[in-house]
């Protein structure tokens, strides 16, 4: 892992954290491409994740993209659940060389296909480029596509979070937590108190 690398990465990652919460039910990804050591095309997923990062960032570099190196915060999908056209896919038209990648995404439309179709297309691929820190992106993610629920942390103010956790601590709280899971949220909030509580003594809130 060179310097550049790190200090692309880095942009990535500062990219994605800034539209945490705004994505789901996609998590926030962002794609910084760079040529010669300059940007010239960076993105991350919209408001309600659609479009993708890479789906923004390969348009605005136009033919610019013709042996660039390609920064993303997360496995480029291999195959979309719509059939339109994967991120993976959008590199490769691109013409990019070079792909440099923080975590590698678990869900059945990229666990390795992404990695892969790139590297049997030529191109150069790394992982595991800053994934300590690209790891807050995806905890709520990952953590949904262990267990069917959205992470659950406390919090005052929910920066960063998909929602607010409203629910009476009475409540089925594991069966509510599996529906807003199946909905697409991936991080929610609660505040400290008897909801928190009761979250805590059944094992469903995360430290």
């Amino acid at each position: 892992m060179s310097a550049a690398d790190e200090r692309w990465m880095a942009r990535a990652v500062e990219l994605a954290t800034a539209q945490m919460g705004r994505t789901w039910p996609n998590p926030a990804v962002a794609c910084v491409i760079v040529r010669d050591d300059v940007v010239i095309a960076e993105a991350a997923t919209a408001d309600g994740g659609r479009p993708h990062a890479e789906e923004q960032a390969v348009p605005t570099a136009g033919d610019l993209a013709r042996g660039a190196t390609a920064y993303v915060t997360m496995e480029p999908c291999g195959a979309r659940s719509s059939g339109r056209t994967s991120c993976s896919q959008f590199l490769l038209n691109a013409g990019v060389a070079r792909v440099v990648v923080a975590a590698v995404d678990p869900s059945p439309f990229a666990a390795g296909r992404g990695v892969e179709k790139l590297r049997k297309a030529g191109l150069e691929v790394e992982t595991g480029v800053l994934a300590d820190r690209a790891a807050v992106l995806y905890e709520g993610y990952l953590h949904r596509v262990e267990t069917g629920r959205p992470m659950v942390r406390l919090s005052n103010g929910g920066e960063g979070f998909d929602a607010r956790l409203a629910a009476s601590p009475k409540a089925d709280l594991a069966t509510e937590l599996k529906r807003l899971g199946e909905a697409g949220y991936t991080r929610v909030w609660v505040e400290p108190g008897e909801l928190a509580d009761a979250l805590a003594e059944q094992g469903l809130l995360t430290a």
